[in-house]
């Protein structure tokens, strides 16, 4: 009998999660899961813990399933060595502590949570290389590169694709009367409000870039966004020799999901043969607008200042888009009080763990009141 491989999800209720689960059930002889967490959509956790079985259940608001053992925090699943791989599907900076427990116990992960590279790439990856940790990248873009790349030490740039977001052909001024509800018509993605938001500013594709040079430890200068609306064309990289190879797909969160869980063995999945060249028909791609898109701009400056100038440059926008989604502040306000608190950020150039979480609460905090006397 073929062994299944064991794998526990992190944020199993979320868009990701509950996209992961769906992918484990096309596959499910391939997989058998551990553990399942979520946070306070208790009754969708348990739907999905009747449905899977998982041996464990954690959920931050108390939560009980017969025969399912309950969990009282997600190191308790983050340092199980049952586990052949975690996926990491939190948002937030709850992903982080977690992320690093798993690889200090060997445990392979497929990472879909942004804060964990943007607030701490540095310690994460030096972690992972020290302990033989696989770090597969579930984001499109990420997991699209990582498919590209045979030998890295022949690649000489990163291309990062982006949508565009739902305002890519509206002017300024629409951006800045957009509502809520308008924001979160992506034209491609079916994700998460937060992440649906950052993309409709690009902020999306600046936390992007921060994890590429992380994960794949390119310079900033090596990285280059590049507009593509259909979504088509994930990512691609360029070779010393000027060879370009890129990674397509439909723009469905399932392929790289499953890339993700199941590398380095590939399976037939949800979208195999789905994919039509005549049907897409054509693909376009154009510069992105720095100045109506200032988001990217602010987070290669971040990047390229380091330490923790992204656990600030994230917290601060994080709370920010919060604001957005509660109706508090216009969409255009978000980058403008990102952009004030980050240059008012005193940058700690080699932090370790408790002081990223420091400058985060302090950044978040400080974003908070910031909102308050705008409003």
């Amino acid at each position: 009998m073929e062994k299944k491989r064991k794998i526990s999800i992190i944020g199993s209720t979320g868009s990701i999660g509950t996209q992961a689960l769906e992918v484990i059930e096309k596959i499910h002889n391939k997989f058998e899961i551990i553990a399942l967490a979520g946070g306070k959509n208790v009754e969708l956790l348990k739907t999905q813990a009747e449905k899977f079985k998982p041996k464990y259940i954690y959920a931050s608001t108390p939560i009980n399933v017969s025969g399912v053992e309950t969990l009282n925090n997600l190191d308790e699943i983050a340092q199980n060595k049952e586990n052949d791989i975690i996926l990491v599907a939190c948002s937030g900076k709850i992903g982080l502590k977690p992320t690093l427990k798993a690889i200090e116990n060997g445990i392979d992960i497929a990472l879909a949570n942004k804060e964990t590279l943007v607030m701490a790439g540095d310690i994460v990856m030096k972690k992972a290389k020290e302990h033989g940790v696989n770090i597969i990248p579930v984001d499109s873009e990420h997991c699209a590169i990582h498919q590209c790349i045979k030998d890295i030490s022949q690649v000489d740039k990163l291309i990062i694709t982006a949508s565009g977001g739902p305002f890519l052909h509206k002017t300024v001024e629409e951006m800045k009367n957009a509502t809520v509800t308008e924001t979160l018509k992506h034209p491609r993605w079916n994700m998460g409000k937060k992440i649906t938001v950052d993309s409709a500013t690009l902020m999306n594709k600046g936390l992007e870039i921060i994890e590429a040079h992380h994960l794949f430890g390119f310079d900033y200068d090596n990285i280059e966004v590049v507009v593509h609306p259909q979504s088509i064309v994930h990512s691609a990289i360029e070779y010393k020799d000027g060879s370009i190879i890129a990674q397509l797909g439909l723009p469905s969160m399932h392929i790289p999901i499953q890339y993700a869980i199941t590398y380095p063995e590939r399976f037939e999945g949800i979208k195999s043969h789905s994919f039509s060249f005549a049907e897409i028909a054509r693909l376009d791609f154009e510069k992105p607008d720095f100045e109506k898109f200032p988001t990217v701009k602010l987070a290669y400056h971040a990047g390229k200042l380091g330490g923790t100038a992204t656990a600030c440059l994230n917290a601060a926008n994080e709370e920010a888009v919060f604001a957005f989604l509660e109706g508090k502040i216009k969409l255009y306000q978000i980058y403008e009080i990102t952009k004030k608190i980050f240059e008012k950020h005193d940058i700690i150039k080699v932090p370790n763990i408790d002081e990223i979480f420091d400058i985060d609460n302090e950044t978040r905090a400080k974003t908070i009141e910031y909102i308050k006397k705008l409003i």
